[in-house]
């Protein structure tokens, strides 16, 4: 066996998962549900009309209310991967989106900044528990070689997620308002509670070997884990800069019509999604998590600074590539830090590796925003790079 291969097989997350015809089930269930909890958490932008016409918010107040999903998911994310790792995933599911439902059903019948403001992060802390457990049933259910493959898969909820949002809450709140579009999200929770509650199965758990504790002592106590998170969360830096000025960048930069750029900017998102579950099945290919991690955030950079100083179409074609490969390390991350934590502590270590990158993908947007109005996108796109740079030291001394 050689070194990479070591990567993967030495840190199995239940052991060798048994063949199951179900672990495709496993995945799909595990995809949908994530998708529909992001589609509220993600899908609140698109309320900002509704929200300001039925509700007399100002554009600063629809601004914290749609903070307040991801607020609530940091919060809880912790707290839920615990409880994953104690009760088991199938349950953990239920009851978060079962009562991330019961928010969005109590959202859709108030009125008011504060009311709706607490039942939203009610239902983003809920939500969460999808984060923390609908990954551990996945890679749970499959073996080594395929984990990359279906974490890849996985992790295409998050394009899903806004993609879904975008085409159904538009038109949902022009023709029923705000309550009508909250209301699709509860019955999207609705559904995936009954889904999982009725049809998750815990995948199996290695037994402790003779002589071993029951309860195996924290991966964190070497620094592995910790550096893949930081890893993992500066490369959501040069993602969130492309993803979320790469339509300012084609309209203000390259002077194209606003509807041309935002559907240039769909395709990157669909690209995106391509990327992710290439990469998890070139992990399987390569036995390694890491090594693809490495290279794809070298090229990255290299990307983000030539995207610097480019023009024309190349430009252009420099911004689809990047949106499409700055989210292809997304799911090998995950996937390798479930595979180090193993199956008493996936569920824990899975919660910190979200809570990282949702900060960073907080503190992103505005401190971009700041940099391009005070140095030109240039200054911003090098700092992307410099992350990306910045990710592939950390990740030197990983094993």
């Amino acid at each position: 066996m050689t070194t990479s291969q070591r990567d993967v097989a030495a840190h199995p997350v239940a052991g060798s998962p048994p063949p199951a015809s179900r672990r495709w089930v496993m995945l799909g269930l595990g995809t949908a549900a994530q998708t529909a909890a992001y589609t509220f958490v993600y899908g609140m932008p698109y309320l900002i009309p509704s929200m300001r016409s039925s509700e007399g918010l100002s554009l600063a107040q629809a601004g914290v209310m749609v903070a307040c999903p991801t607020a609530g998911l940091l919060l809880a994310l912790y707290a839920w991967g615990a409880a994953t790792d104690r009760y088991g995933e199938r349950w953990v599911l239920a009851a978060g989106l079962g009562l991330a439902t019961a928010a969005l059903a109590g959202a859709s019948a108030v009125h008011g900044l504060v009311a709706l403001g607490v039942l939203f992060a009610v239902a983003g802390a809920a939500g969460a528990s999808v984060s923390a457990a609908s990954g551990r049933v996945v890679l749970g259910w499959f073996p080594p070689e395929q984990r990359g493959f279906a974490m890849g898969l996985r992790q295409t909820s998050t394009p899903l997620g806004i993609l879904v949002a975008a085409a159904a809450v538009p038109p949902i709140a022009a023709a029923h308002g705000l309550r009508g579009a909250v209301l699709m999200f509860t019955l999207l929770s609705g559904v995936m509670t009954v889904l999982t509650a009725l049809f998750v199965v815990d995948p199996p758990r290695a037994a402790a070997r003779p002589g071993e504790d029951e309860k195996p002592a924290s991966p964190y106590r070497g620094s592995a884990l910790w550096r893949i998170h930081a890893a993992s969360a500066l490369m959501v830096w040069p993602q969130f800069t492309v993803g979320a000025f790469g339509l300012v960048y084609l309209t203000d930069v390259r002077h194209w019509p606003a509807i041309a750029a935002g559907r240039l900017m769909a395709c990157g998102q669909g690209a995106a999604a391509v990327c992710r579950v290439g990469a998890g099945r070139w992990s399987d290919a390569v036995g390694s998590r890491l090594q693809p991690m490495r290279l794809l955030a070298a090229a990255v950079g290299v990307l983000a600074l030539a995207l610097g100083v480019a023009g024309g179409a190349v430009a252009v074609a420099l911004l689809v590539l990047l949106c499409a490969l700055s989210a292809g390390t997304n799911g090998l991350s995950f996937t390798s830090v479930a595979e180090r934590a193993g199956s008493h502590w996936a569920g824990r270590a899975l919660a910190v590796q979200n809570t990282g990158q949702n900060l960073t993908a907080s503190v992103a947007p505005p401190a971009v925003g700041a940099l391009i109005t005070a140095s030109g996108f240039p200054t911003a796109f090098g700092l992307a790079a410099a992350c990306a740079f910045a990710s592939i030291a950390v990740l030197s001394r990983v094993r």
